[in-house]
């Protein structure tokens, strides 16, 4: 059975941080590529970063320079380092794997972890 569980969520004040982290079973980790997104009440999901199975890492312009996405394939976790947090940042954090060959395709979400940024 393939599990995506999030973990590191919490409250932290405006300006904190916190480490997020996906734990994967089931999946041939090392060949996904992951990514973390959010959901805060009353938007649509969107993408925070993605890391691809080079550890290439790409970002929503609205987190570039404040977090950073990481892997351990060894470990077949995925973290997201969140640094000077805004209010804005505040949203249920998914975990997201996904991989792509000719003619199809693989993905899984997990259950996600909240995050409030609030004084």
């Amino acid at each position: 059975q393939v599990q995506l569980v999030e973990s590191g969520g919490g409250l932290v004040q405006p300006g904190g941080s916190l480490r997020l982290s996906c734990a994967a079973s089931g999946i041939s980790f090392s060949i996904y590529a992951m990514g973390w997104y959010r959901q805060a009440p009353g938007k649509q999901r969107e993408l925070v970063a993605t890391i691809s199975t080079g550890s290439m890492a790409n970002y929503a312009d609205s987190v570039k320079g404040r977090f950073t996405i990481s892997r351990d394939n060894a470990k077949n976790t995925v973290h997201l380092q969140m640094n000077s947090l805004k209010p804005d940042d505040t949203a249920v954090y998914y975990c997201r794997a996904e991989r792509y060959w000719n003619g199809g395709s693989a993905g899984y979400w997990g259950q996600g972890t909240q995050v409030t940024v609030s004084s």
